[in-house]
């Protein structure tokens, strides 16, 4: 058996800066795709469904990608690698075409192709930390990601401000700056990646475990057949998790979706339609107001690894999500656009320990041969919650929250108060043992 080494702070990082590009990427599609979906005439209503990319195709990407990567080796390009690569190829020219989009079926068309990429290589690289670091460094090894998060998240969102600034004028129908912002996470999402593979070495397989891999079946269906076989011994600590995930990625969706709108209506009392001038400069100032979010993500991302080892990483997402929570609920009333910057401040810190603390408290009880395909699972407890907002959302919306996208942000704290509520719930081994 080969055993892994403990590795430097530095050789941690170049392994996780590919998580840069995805995560740049994934800015993008947060700040940047709601809003074009605006400018080509979408009412708020039919966001939740043309969002519906994201999920389901997370749904089905991560878990297989997952499990294929389980079973995978080549000498030349590992087990993991082959999927950052082709993951990244996928995002790179998608974020290129995004700009051209003529209609709304296009751009919700290479949404589709987008997330695809960002998915498959994204699920490869949880499992990749799992595979590389001792037990020790794990928890550095997910929040060097979380650190990554937020730093590619807060480029992407500042581009959206200062892109508006220096690029003037439309091409089509969409502000020139949008092709700039996209243009830039291409460069982004395939050079991080291929950085990551030149630095970084995989673990190869034991001889025991290569002839176990060509003794597999390796039809079709077989990566399916694995995800239902490890769902079907899936431990109690994850089915505790997809309880938190219900509320909490719910909960992201609808702010995602909602949070320009909401800042032009309190700020500006302006919507797409009836100001299409001040509308832009919301979506701006949201682009900085989300990029500040993810600065104190990376920032505060390393702070919760220490927290995390003191006082239990159960405690600390407890924490964090309360905090995410209390922003959300005094978002919506703020008029004065400065102040938003305290309230996104509790989102921050939530959205540090979302990107990692979980993994934290599930990697324990799942077994190293699964790493990939339970990483997989995890996202499926990520992406059904936003199926079923995107599903539904628009009708709660219409009904209850009558249209306003202020009180979906409200609606949004709420949820993440409950997931903060049910994190309490959760008993992996480690606190068993202490019990």
């Amino acid at each position: 058996m080969i055993k892994k080494i403990r590795l430097s702070f530095w050789q941690i990082l170049n392994m996780n800066v590919g998580f840069f590009g995805i995560q740049y990427s994934f800015g993008l599609q947060q700040s940047a795709v709601n809003p074009i979906y605006d400018f080509l005439g979408a009412t708020p209503d039919e966001i939740p469904l043309l969002n519906l990319a994201g999920p389901v195709t997370g749904l089905l990407v991560q878990p297989i990608i997952g499990a294929l990567s389980d079973k995978t080796w080549h000498p030349k390009w590992g087990r993991r690698k082959p999927y950052f690569l082709i993951g990244a190829l996928l995002c790179s020219l998608s974020l290129i075409a995004f700009p051209f989009s003529s209609s709304l079926w296009m751009a919700a068309s290479l949404l589709w192709i987008l997330d695809a990429g960002n998915n498959m290589a994204m699920e490869p690289y949880r499992a990749f930390v799992a595979d590389k670091l001792i037990p020790e460094q794990q928890p550095l090894g997910f929040q060097m990601q979380s650190f990554f998060t937020g730093f590619g998240q807060t480029l992407a969102n500042l581009s959206l401000f200062i892109f508006p600034i220096i690029i003037i004028g439309k091409t089509g129908s969409l502000p020139t700056w949008v092709y700039a912002s996209f243009f830039f996470g291409a460069v982004c999402s395939i050079g991080s990646i291929l950085w990551s593979m030149k630095t970084t070495s995989e673990i190869p397989p034991t001889t025991e475990e290569l002839a176990l891999m060509k003794s597999q079946k390796n039809g079709f269906f077989e990566p399916i057949i694995e995800i239902f076989l490890a769902i079907g011994a899936m431990p109690k600590v994850m089915w505790q998790l997809a309880l938190v995930y219900l509320f909490q990625w719910y909960a992201l969706f609808c702010y995602w979706q909602n949070s320009s709108k909401s800042i032009a209506l309190s700020v500006w009392n302006a919507t797409p339609k009836s100001n299409p001038e001040a509308y832009e400069k919301a979506v701006s100032w949201t682009g900085l107001v989300n990029g500040w979010y993810n600065v104190v993500t990376f920032l505060i991302a390393f702070a919760l690894v220490g927290f995390a080892k003191k006082y239990g990483a159960k405690w600390v997402h407890v924490f964090c999500l309360l905090l995410a929570a209390i922003g959300f609920l005094i978002f919506p009333h703020i008029e004065n656009k400065n102040f938003l910057f305290f309230a996104i401040t509790g989102f921050g810190i939530g959205w540090a320990s979302m990107m990692g603390i979980p993994y934290l408290m599930v990697v324990s009880d799942i077994p190293k041969e699964r790493y990939g395909v339970y990483m997989g699972i995890i996202n499926m407890m990520i992406v059904i919650p936003m199926i079923i907002q995107n599903l539904s959302f628009g009708y709660i919306l219409r009904t209850f929250l009558n249209n306003d996208p202020r009180n979906a942000i409200t609606f949004a704290g709420v949820l993440l108060a409950l997931a903060s509520i049910c994190t309490m719930l959760i008993k992996n081994k480690k606190e068993i043992k202490k019990a």
